[in-house]
């Protein structure tokens, strides 16, 4: 099977992007960057035309609705509907279990932004020709800043014939300080959470490393149903699972993981920072969404959605409007929005 099968794992509430991002509608469903959302333009950058097969979505019951409503060709799409969330190794799990075994998945988070498609297109081709040889891959991005908020690749050796490398070791969040001696090495990369392998590669590690987790989750696909382009696990034995990670279920466990680089104006959107930065800026840094009128500002978001917000003489501010909600914090507050009493219940 040549072509390349986009699974898309759909989750999460974005609570550090409160208020904008709420349980009704978080983050993967909203227009942050453009006018498409982060969920319609991950599926988006899979075209069939740039090598990509059907896609296959797993997400949760309660973002059945939004998925299938912005499923660009919903007919040529499979929802994998979780009973209940048990983390990312179980939902990529899912997606293996319903595909042929060597079928190439390249699993991609739904909240992302990217903002060149080619190279993300390019970076997945390379890393596809690698998960053919049975290595298990993941996109090296680019690190630009010395981010403490990701986890980080280090890269090994060259893959021979190819553009990638193996992966010396997977590095967990680190403080400042390793972070900047990480950016001035140069050999390390930020791990985005972006893998391919073959479906038939992944199952066998699992089962190798984590046998109880594959066990469960094979179980729950075989006395699972369909409906329409839907497919439903079945809940009791779905329940079962202990949920962990792909990372730590897996790719820190084989001896065949792999990386490619990839440099693709890369960001999570993981709070409000993140999204000024993924933004157009005027020439001070600023950035605004909705009526506002900034005077003597420098890096200002401003973002409303409909009261005309005015901010005057204000540096590395961030002010959100969304109904009648309102945010107001620094860039370094930004992740601690998450913990406000609004973005935990609302």
């Amino acid at each position: 099977m040549d072509t390349i099968i986009p699974v898309v794992l759909c989750g999460g509430s974005g609570t550090r992007l409160w208020p904008r991002s709420r349980k009704a509608c978080p983050k993967p469903f909203l227009p942050l960057v453009g006018d498409t959302t982060l969920f319609e333009a991950t599926v988006l950058r899979c075209p069939a035309e740039a090598g990509f097969g059907a896609p296959i979505v797993v997400t949760g019951a309660a973002h059945l609705d939004h998925v299938e409503s912005q499923l660009p060709d919903p007919a040529r799409s499979t929802v994998i509907v979780e009973p209940e969330g048990k983390n990312t190794a179980a939902a990529i799990a899912l997606a293996a279990l319903r595909l042929p075994e060597d079928a190439v998945m390249l699993v991609c988070p739904s909240d992302h932004h990217i903002g060149d498609v080619a190279a993300f297109q390019a970076a997945a081709r390379e890393a596809a020709a690698l998960a053919r040889q049975g290595w298990l891959v993941s996109f090296g991005i680019a690190a630009t800043a010395p981010e403490t908020g990701f986890g980080y690749l280090k890269r090994g050796d060259a893959i021979s014939g190819s553009g990638g490398f193996a992966v010396a070791q997977f590095v967990e969040k680190p403080d400042l300080q390793r972070a900047i001696g990480f950016l001035a090495d140069g050999g390390y990369a930020w791990n985005g959470g972006i893998f391919a392998f073959r479906a038939g590669t992944f199952l066998d590690e699992l089962a190798a490393h984590r046998p109880a987790l594959a066990e469960a989750v094979r179980a729950s696909v075989a006395a699972g149903s369909e409906d329409g382009t839907r497919f439903h696990p079945d809940a009791a034995t779905f329940a079962l699972i202990e949920g962990e990670s792909v990372d730590y279920a897996v790719m820190e466990n084989t001896s065949r993981a792999a990386m490619v680089p990839a440099t693709m104006a890369w960001s999570d959107i993981g709070n409000w920072q993140a999204l000024h930065d993924a933004l157009d800026q005027d020439e001070a840094g600023n950035a605004v969404r909705g009526p506002a009128e900034l005077v003597d500002c420098t890096h200002v978001l401003v973002d409303s959605d409909g009261p005309h917000v005015s901010v005057i003489g204000a540096r590395d501010l961030i002010v959100v409007v969304d109904e009648g909600n309102v945010l107001v914090c620094t860039r370094d507050g930004a992740q601690k929005v998450g913990k406000l009493s609004g973005a935990v219940n609302q």
